[in-house]
């Protein structure tokens, strides 16, 4: 018996058939831009990465070279794959090598890496992948942004192509090719996690975080977009283990190459500095302060003569713009103010006492960090304890003003248990901020007294001095029971 299918069927399969086509291919589209090709990427670029290994003579610490503690996880991988000498798996060496990556920015042998690849070497040796070696000179480092210039004597080498790292975006797809723990031109891809992102000691560059695979070796290494452009050049791991952990940092390339045109002309980098100290702004520093809203950097202390002061600015103003830029957190000023050249003007907007203000800044010069040693001050006279705060506190004698070079302020004797402000003993409490108004401290009378007419929900700040910085601790807001009578 033959059977017959009605039309309608017949169409409604058809129709099926060919929505089920199109779904494939879209799909596969869907997958083909999701997933890109980094095969023409890696042979085209891999060219212009070069090995970058050091030495430096005499035994010393290895920052960023092969493992030489046995305990090290990745020690074994090197016993199994490097040939050890006779007689122990410890060599005795009278010099440390180190291993990093490093790009070609010329054809002429200019060739970029981090500063921190070079410190301290006696002799650099970079390696193109054609196996060719040659003895490199160190036109110049910068240890701030972590940026090396270093010249061979080659010419009509490949050069990378360079891409713009304002234009990055998160989520973008980004390429690392490095030497990883020795394995030259290794090829890791991942995505662009943040932009200008700050590290601790790292004010000085908005970094790049990816989660592209960054090992040691790869330092000095450049990261390339999806065009083949370097975007960025591969500096710090974050990990607790030493190896990676899904979070890595570069710097930008457009930062990057204006430190190396300075490095080229003048062998060395100008950074622009204002002559502060500053510190983020809570939302508690906020509200004791009276801003509108948690942005800005506060300043606690001023270099006396220094750029800052001449300009007007004093301790507990709150920088909100810089050179016609806001200031959104901290971390923003350093960089603007080290990117410019000194001698240059800016505008810098400041909160002082419910009020915006404008002042005119003449940037000076970075000179080398000094590191200043302060023992903590003796005990002070008549001590008394702030049951408030949880806290001892004494005047400061005449000799101690005078060794501390202050005319006011209050010292920290002690921190009873359960006292939850962030205070140390040796602190020197120097004035009490709240509303917007601040008043200097001068005897432990009136610290207790100003302490006490606060009604514990009205945020304040504490200004103090410890060692020789300045900086503004809030004052826990006090509990309040709820309807229920359960805190």
């Amino acid at each position: 018996m033959k059977l017959v299918m009605p039309q309608s069927i017949k169409q409604f399969l058809r129709l099926s058939l060919i929505c089920l086509s199109l779904l494939s291919v879209t799909m596969v589209q869907a997958q083909s831009r999701g997933l890109p090709d980094f095969v023409d990427l890696a042979e085209k670029q891999s060219p212009s990465v070069v090995n970058i290994s050091t030495v430096q003579n005499g035994r010393g610490k290895v920052t960023n070279g092969f493992p030489v503690d046995p305990t090290d996880p990745a020690f074994e991988i090197f016993r199994r794959f490097f040939p050890q000498p006779p007689g122990g798996m410890q060599p005795q060496q009278p010099e440390n090598r180190s291993l990093g990556s490093g790009f070609i920015i010329s054809a002429d042998g200019y060739v970029m890496t981090n500063a921190h690849v070079i410190e301290g070497a006696d002799e650099v040796t970079v390696k193109l992948l054609d196996k060719r070696e040659f003895r490199a000179k160190v036109i110049g480092a910068d240890k701030r942004t972590d940026v090396a210039l270093l010249k061979i004597d080659a010419n009509g080498l490949p050069a990378v192509r360079l891409g713009d790292s304002n234009a990055l975006k998160a989520g973008e797809w980004v390429v690392a090719i490095g030497s990883p723990f020795g394995f030259e031109h290794s090829v890791t891809a991942g995505i662009v996690s943040a932009k200008g992102r700050a590290l601790p000691q790292e004010n000085y560059v908005p970094f790049i975080q990816t989660d592209v695979a960054i090992n040691p070796g790869n330092s000095g290494g450049p990261l390339f977009n999806l065009r083949g452009e370097v975007v960025g050049i591969n500096s710090q791991i974050f990990s607790r283990s030493g190896g990676f952990m899904g979070i890595s940092f570069a710097i930008p390339i457009d930062q990057a190459m204006d430190i190396q045109q300075q490095l080229r002309t003048r062998g060395r980098v100008s950074h622009g500095r204002m002559g502060v100290s500053i510190q983020e702004v809570t939302r508690d520093v906020a509200e004791a302060f009276g801003l509108p809203k948690a942005s800005g950097a506060l300043v606690n202390s001023v270099e006396p003569n220094g750029p800052a002061a001449r300009a007007g600015i004093e301790p507990g103003d709150v920088i909100l713009r810089f050179d016609g830029k806001p200031v959104t957190t901290s971390s923003d000023l350093p960089r603007m103010v080290g990117a410019m050249k000194p001698g240059s003007k800016a505008q810098a907007e400041l909160w002082r006492k419910g009020q915006v203000r404008s002042v005119t800044v003449t940037i000076g010069e970075f000179q080398d960090d000094k590191v200043a040693v302060n023992k903590p001050p003796a005990r002070g006279v008549g001590e008394a304890t702030n049951s408030r705060l949880g806290i001892a506190v004494s005047d400061l004698s005449s000799e101690q003003r005078q060794q501390m070079r202050l005319n006011a302020g209050i010292l920290v004797v002690d921190i009873r248990p359960g006292s939850r402000i962030d205070l140390r003993p040796g602190d020197v409490i120097l004035a009490v901020t709240s509303k917007g108004d601040t008043q200097d401290i001068r005897t432990v009378q009136q610290f207790n007294q100003l302490i006490s007419q606060l009604d514990g929900r009205t945020p304040a700040t504490l200004l103090i001095r410890r060692s020789n910085v300045q900086i503004f601790v809030p004052i826990p807001q006090q509990s309040q029971p709820n309807q229920s009578g359960l805190r």
